[in-house]
């Protein structure tokens, strides 16, 4: 007889906790944070910021406008001298018969020369990095 009270006790405080619980409940709405699915105009600069905080990758951005210090500048003007005094000795040594085909090696320069029927091919790679151009003398 004890053990019929308790369950009816135990049944009873079960549905008076559910009533309570049920009138204090609320229909769940979801609301988007981002702006750009219907959330606030306001959340857009925090979700900027934050996104922004764990950005890990930056990036390193050259100007193009920069101004050369006057020591860069003979530096480049040096550079350029050799190069051009190089590949005019170049050209001057393999031109003095004529291009001839083969590979040749100017510096980190290596330069493809082959004939082709649209005339005189000539590849150049720099082997620090990586960059290539090709050159064609037409017949």
């Amino acid at each position: 007889m004890k053990l019929l009270n308790m369950n009816k006790f135990l049944i009873t405080t079960a549905l008076i906790f559910g009533f309570v619980a049920f009138g204090y409940s609320q229909q769940l709405v979801y609301t988007p944070k981002n702006p750009n699915f219907g959330g606030a105009n306001f959340n857009y600069s925090w979700l900027l910021s934050s996104a922004q905080a764990q950005n890990k990758f930056k990036v390193e951005e050259d100007d193009p406008f920069a101004q050369q210090t006057q020591l860069e500048q003979i530096q480049e003007d040096l550079n350029s001298s050799v190069l051009r005094e190089i590949s005019n000795s170049f050209l001057d040594s393999q031109l003095g018969d004529g291009l001839r085909p083969g590979v040749f090696n100017v510096g980190s320069l290596v330069l493809d020369v082959f004939e082709t029927r649209n005339g005189l091919v000539i590849n150049i790679l720099d082997t620090n990095n990586g960059d290539q151009t090709q050159i064609i003398v037409p017949n």
